[in-house]
This record gives structure tokens, C-alpha cells and sequence, in this order.
């Protein structure tokens, strides 16, 4: 193995930033339950909404309308689950509304949800998308109908960095008198979320994605939205979120949020910089490359390039022995010997997409490890092309 490391998965999780890890180790002896009357209780309380307003300055919402949890996974089974039950109940305006519509490249906990649906009774869409993993706004328009209950499209992939015009999506589907839902995971820090603009019902967010601590994170819940809670029990987050408050994982989400909305523009321009001369010095010294995802809205850390003549998990394993840590594609979707969901659905092929690497960059990211990864790489992909049977 070797000495250098270099980590290029920021999309997959991101380190606690310093700043979030001095300010959790400050608040360790903020212990009292949230929930309770006493002075420690009322001051882990006044903490949390100290992050609520500093999560909904980075999102552009109220911070009475934001609910916490478990993140991603949890809050967008939460919101599909909601779904569920509004096509069971019928009640006004919902009546003769069961259909859903997604896309094919969601993240697996959307399209689960949206495949347990389909089993419950529900029918589901799955939109298709260009090459470039745009989503192909006829069939869009044409699919929506006074049947549509719910919409829910992520607002950047995961693997590609793709970013759809959630403004655009929210506003044909209000037309129609649907619901909107955007997993917005891999966006909020990255680029400018707004949901009061973008118009949105609810929105995804996690903070291990914006260098904060895991098992934590929200769901923008516009005011009047209907919510039913994914897990019954106590009276926490307005009777919408059971269970004792994660103070401390709240606390650090808070000063993630801060310090993402802050320094979004300096975040942007770093990533972007780099991203772009680690896809320019691949470009000259690999031949026969392709760059996935669209080359202008897209993230500006993720970088998405098949190989073709090498196995994509050939060239993380062999990364990997050089001290480069990267993906195949979703953290969620790893161990499966299936090519990417993602990649089958721009057109990139089983062969193509079994040979594709997620460079995902971030605050930590350096010139001198792009300059590390274009020095070890070309003669990876090589050997492994030498070797290969599959042929270029």
C-alpha cells in the first residue's frame, strides 16, 4: 500500500470539518433532552433552533417549516410514505391522484420507494433522461396529468453531477396540481438551493454531505404541505419526527450549514478549478475516455469518466494500492455486481458503465493530488487495458 493518500470520494461522505468537529467537542456537555422542561433541557432546545435557523438560511426556507432526522435515506422514505397514505385516504385536493412520477436515475432509496409504491398499488413513472442525463421534458410534460399526486426529482445526481432545472420541473408539476419532491443530498452546499424559489413541497438534505456529522439530517416540509411521520411515538419535531432529539449531530449540522452558506462561492470556484484541470490532464494522457454527465450544469467537484478496455473495479482496487480513494458510483449501490443504474439510463452501455470512476473532489481537495491521480492513473489503465478481455 501506499504512503500518499488521496481521497477523491467527497460525494460518497466528507470529512467534519474543523471548524464543525471544535464545535461539537465544545457542546459534548450539552446533554440535557430536548424535550424536557429543566434549565439543561431548555438549553439544548434553544441549540437546536439555533441550527434550524442556521440550516434555513442555507436553504432558503423558514426554519419553522424544516424537520430533522436520520438523513436521506430516512426523510425521503418519509416523504414517499406520505405519498402512500394520501392515495389510500383520497381526501381533498387529492382525490383521484395515485400516480407518481421520478426518474430513472434517482438515488436507490428514491427508487425503492418509488418500486414499494408501485407495489402498494400506485402507479409509478420513470422518466427517462438524455445522454447528458437532462431529463426529457416532453415525456415529462406529456406524463403529467390531474392524476399526478407527487414528483420527486433530485436536484444533482450523485454520480454524474447532472443538475435539472428543478424551477422549471416544480412549476409544470404545479400546473398539474402535483406535489414536489427533490432530493437534494449531493446539491445543498454545492451550488444555490432556494426552495422558496424553486417552489418546492419538500427537499432532501444530509449533513454528512456538507462536512458534517452522519446520522443527521432535514426535510424541508412547506408550510400547508402534508406530512405524515414515518416513525409513530413521541411529540418531537411537531409530532411529524418521533424520537429523542440527536442534540450534538443537530448542533454540528448547524455550524455545517453556516459555514457551507458562507463560503459557497469560494467552495465553487475551488472545486470547479480543479475539477476542470484533473478532467483536462486526463483527457491528454488517457486516450479513449468519455466524460459522463453534462459539461456545463453540473456539480462542481464531481467528474464522472469511463475507461473503456477497463473494469471499473480493476481501476478502484488498483487506485485504491496507490493511496487513491475513489468510486464506481453510489456509496448506497456498492458490493452490487450490476453496472450503474445511472449510466445504463444515459446510454453509456453494460461495458461502458462497468468502466466508469466517480472523481468526487473536495474542501481538502489539492492541485498536488490531482497531480498525484494523472501521475499514477494512465499507467493503471494500461496495464489493465493489456490485460482485459472486454477490448477498448
Amino acid at each position: 500500500m501506499a504512503d500518499k493518500k488521496v481521497y477523491m470520494d467527497y460525494n460518497a461522505t466528507t470529512p467534519l470539518r474543523e471548524e464543525v468537529r471544535d464545535a461539537m467537542v465544545r457542546d459534548l456537555e450539552i446533554y440535557g433532552n430536548a424535550s424536557s422542561m429543566h434549565s439543561s433541557g431548555r438549553l439544548a432546545r434553544s441549540r437546536i433552533e439555533e441550527a434550524r435557523s442556521s440550516l434555513g438560511a442555507l436553504l432558503g426556507a423558514p426554519p419553522g417549516d424544516l424537520v430533522f432526522g436520520s438523513g436521506g435515506t430516512e426523510l425521503n422514505n418519509t416523504v414517499f410514505h406520505t405519498m402512500r397514505r394520501l392515495a389510500s385516504e383520497q381526501r381533498p385536493p387529492f382525490q383521484g391522484r395515485s400516480e407518481i412520477i421520478t426518474t430513472a436515475i434517482e438515488h436507490p432509496c428514491v427508487l425503492n420507494s418509488a418500486e414499494y409504491s408501485r407495489n402498494q398499488g400506485l402507479k409509478v413513472h420513470l422518466l427517462p433522461v438524455d445522454s447528458a442525463g437532462k431529463i426529457d421534458m416532453e415525456v415529462y410534460r406529456r406524463t403529467l396529468s390531474d392524476k399526478t399526486l407527487f414528483v420527486s426529482v433530485m436536484a444533482a445526481n450523485n454520480e454524474i453531477g447532472t443538475i435539472q432545472n428543478m424551477k422549471e420541473i416544480t412549476a409544470l408539476a404545479k400546473e398539474a396540481g402535483a406535489l414536489v419532491h427533490s432530493d437534494g443530498v449531493q446539491a445543498v452546499g454545492k451550488i444555490p438551493i432556494n426552495v422558496e424559489d424553486l417552489g418546492l413541497d419538500y427537499l432532501t438534505m444530509s449533513a454528512h454531505k456538507i462536512y458534517g456529522p452522519k446520522g443527521i439530517g432535514a426535510l424541508y416540509v412547506k408550510k400547508g404541505a402534508p406530512l405524515y411521520p414515518l416513525l409513530e411515538g413521541g411529540h418531537q419535531e411537531k409530532g411529524l419526527r418521533a424520537g429523542t432529539y440527536n442534540t450534538l449531530g443537530i448542533l454540528g449540522l448547524g455550524k455545517a450549514a453556516e459555514l457551507a452558506l458562507s463560503c459557497l462561492g469560494e467552495y465553487q470556484e475551488r472545486t470547479g478549478a480543479l475539477k476542470a484541470y484533473l478532467r483536462e490532464g486526463l483527457l491528454e494522457r488517457i486516450p479513449n475516455i468519455t466524460i459522463n454527465g453534462h459539461q456545463e450544469d453540473c456539480l462542481p467537484n464531481t467528474l464522472n469518466v469511463s475507461f473503456p478496455g477497463a473494469e471499473g473495479e480493476s481501476i478502484l482496487l488498483s487506485m485504491d494500492m496507490a493511496g487513491i480513494e475513489v468510486s464506481t458510483g453510489s456509496a448506497c449501490a456498492s458490493g452490487s455486481l450490476d453496472p450503474s443504474h445511472v449510466l445504463m439510463a444515459i446510454g453509456a452501455g453494460p461495458s461502458l458503465a462497468h468502466g466508469s470512476i466517480r472523481f468526487s473532489l473536495g474542501w481538502y481537495s489539492t492541485r498536488e493530488d490531482a497531480d498525484y491521480v494523472l501521475e499514477q492513473l494512465p499507467p493503471i489503465i494500461s496495464r489493465l487495458r493489456a490485460m482485459s478481455t472486454l477490448g477498448e
